[in-house]
């Protein structure tokens, strides 16, 4: 691990600056949804929204090479694929009589079912599925981060705008409901602000590992402090910290960024659990 290396090469070189912005800009909606996302125990909603990406991605790259469909890119896929998904499992499970676990499992095996089927039928199809599935945080383009910053914006500023309703329907939804509070809508805002951080998330660590950034953070803040405030700035800096700690980590031996950041994010759980005697309070 060559300390200098590493920050003389994130001086010299635009890819690297770009994947440090990136980390950056996924931590923040990661750590303010990813507490509510563990606080009210959605993490299977969660996991479902990541797996449906594959499918959104597929998609655009088979109408693109098949139909020539130029303007849908694998990043518009995977975010329509995202919140299609959020608003699906909504509406089925809010308005509906289906369980939620069944529709859960349904949509997460669906989802990256469809993902496979797609990039199997696409001609001449040449992209590195890995990327994808695990992330590639050293490619991300200027463009990206741009998108990145404007959804920020948009779900730290809903979440912020929508904290007391969000609340009051954690606590309990028949008081939400007494005090006027529109609960259907705001559970689909809070689904569709989770599918928006798991499309964020999946640039950094990838599909298969966005659910784990999501939650480590804030399942560690949660060891710290019982106040959501409080829990939500901590899982932001301990989702910042785990991000770049991950890129450093990995940098000079060439290791996978985004299993690495997801590893230490791990490792740093463990070591506040066991030093705040969290792990034995949880697990007896």
């Amino acid at each position: 691990m060559d300390l200098p290396a590493f920050f003389n090469d994130l001086r010299l070189y635009r890819f690297l600056q770009y994947a440090v912005l990136a980390g950056l800009l996924a931590a923040l909606p990661a750590g303010v949804v990813g507490c509510w996302v563990v606080v009210r125990r959605t993490t299977y909603l969660a996991g479902a929204i990541s797996h449906c990406v594959l499918a959104g991605v597929g998609l655009a790259i088979f109408l693109q090479r098949a139909h020539g469909v130029a303007w849908m890119s694998p990043a518009l896929g995977a975010l329509l694929a995202a919140v299609g998904a959020a608003l699906l499992v909504g509406f089925v499970t809010l308005r509906g009589r289906h369980r939620a676990d069944s529709v859960l499992s349904a949509v997460w095996a669906v989802g990256m079912a469809l993902g496979v089927s797609f990039m199997a039928v696409t001609p001449g199809y040449q992209t590195d599925l890995m990327s994808y599935l695990f992330g590639n945080i050293l490619m991300v383009t200027p463009r990206e981060l741009i998108l990145m910053a404007v959804l920020d914006v948009l779900v730290v500023g809903l979440v912020t705008l929508c904290y007391n309703r969000f609340l009051a329907i954690g606590f309990s939804v028949e008081i939400a409901r007494l005090r006027g509070v529109r609960v259907v809508a705001h559970e689909l805002l809070f689904m569709v602000l989770t599918a928006v951080t798991i499309f964020l998330l999946v640039k950094v660590v990838g599909i298969v590992l966005a659910l784990a950034l999501l939650t480590l953070p804030a399942a560690t803040a949660g060891l710290l402090t019982s106040r959501l405030d409080r829990m939500i700035l901590l899982a932001v800096l301990f989702g910042m910290a785990v991000t770049l700690g991950g890129l450093f980590v990995s940098y000079a031996p060439g290791w996978p960024a985004g299993a690495t950041i997801v590893e230490l994010a791990a490792l740093v759980y463990v070591t506040v659990a066991l030093a705040t005697g969290g792990w034995r309070h949880r697990h007896t």
